[in-house]
């Protein structure tokens, strides 16, 4: 099942994709997805009904962010051996943990804004896991049961606020805008293997990213094992997984983001993402 939301920025309606691709309107069924909709019996019900009676969402609505109400966007670091050689950091004994801020949320192709005072903003293309039942003390076997679906995420970076000055990595990625999800949750059935996605990135139509979440460090599984040993995941939190190589820190010389570049990412199976790079404004 392909969930999605749209509409206006912050009147979204639930929504899901037909067999034939089209939105079907879920409002009537649901009041949104988040939580509560991602809970097993919830997204059962969903499962089970007739698209073909759903209503029909006509034209071509903004698409928002596959998530209402997202309570921790937690993100890894440096979890593709071949980025961290890249981004000239060792590859982790134990995963990077950081978080992003949830107000850095948007809809897939929401434009992104460039930061003020920013000369380094920078894209990664990421695989996301949206947690669909509380966990704490996870087992590694058995943790791929707490998974409500997958996403793509870009998990821009802003890379001096993130490497120069004070260093703070929650800084550099934080910026309004800097958190595109969807366009779709794309529900575990319909990707039974998350080891297995390819995924990459474009920025003006220059292929930068291409690769395969077969070369994480740490795999889906052992990551949410391994943060429910720190905090309690909550359904509607959003693991985002880390990037594979070709993020802009990482050509020679260094490339970053101007106003204007459009920027096309996806993962296999859960959709694509079009974003165009805007000034900074108030």
């Amino acid at each position: 099942m392909k969930l999605l939301r749209f509409g206006k920025p912050g009147v979204e309606r639930p929504g899901v994709l037909d067999h034939e691709g089209r939105i079907r309107d879920l409002s009537g069924i649901v009041p949104d997805i988040s939580a509560k909709e991602l809970a097993a019996p919830a997204l059962e019900r969903l499962s089970s009904l007739d698209l073909a009676t759903l209503p029909l969402v006509e034209g071509d609505p903004r698409i928002g962010p596959c998530i209402a109400s997202v309570g921790k966007f937690i993100c890894i670091g440096l979890n593709y051996s071949d980025h961290a050689a890249e981004s000239g950091m060792a590859v982790p004994k134990e995963p990077v943990v950081f978080m992003k801020a949830t107000s850095a949320i948007i809809g897939p192709n929401d434009n992104v804004m460039i930061p003020r005072d920013s000369f380094k903003t920078d894209w990664e293309v990421e695989l996301g896991v949206v947690i669909g039942r509380e966990a704490r003390y996870v087992d590694e076997a058995d943790a791929l049961s707490y998974v409500a679906g997958y996403c793509v995420v870009n998990d821009l970076s802003e890379r001096a606020f993130q490497l120069e000055g004070t260093g703070q990595w929650v800084k550099g990625k934080s910026a309004d805008t800097f958190g595109p999800i969807g366009p779709w949750l794309v529900t575990p059935d319909e990707i039974p293997d998350p080891q297995s996605l390819d995924l990459w990135l474009e920025v003006d139509s220059h292929r930068y990213q291409n690769g395969s979440t077969r070369t994480m460090v740490f795999s889906v599984a052992f990551l949410i094992s391994y943060l429910s040993r720190f905090m309690s995941l909550q359904p509607g939190d959003i693991i985002s997984t880390g990037t594979p190589p070709g993020v802009g820190l990482g050509q020679n010389p260094p490339v970053y983001l101007r106003a204007g570049q459009k920027m096309r990412l996806g993962i296999s199976g859960l959709g694509e993402q079009n974003q165009t790079v805007v000034p900074f404004k108030l």
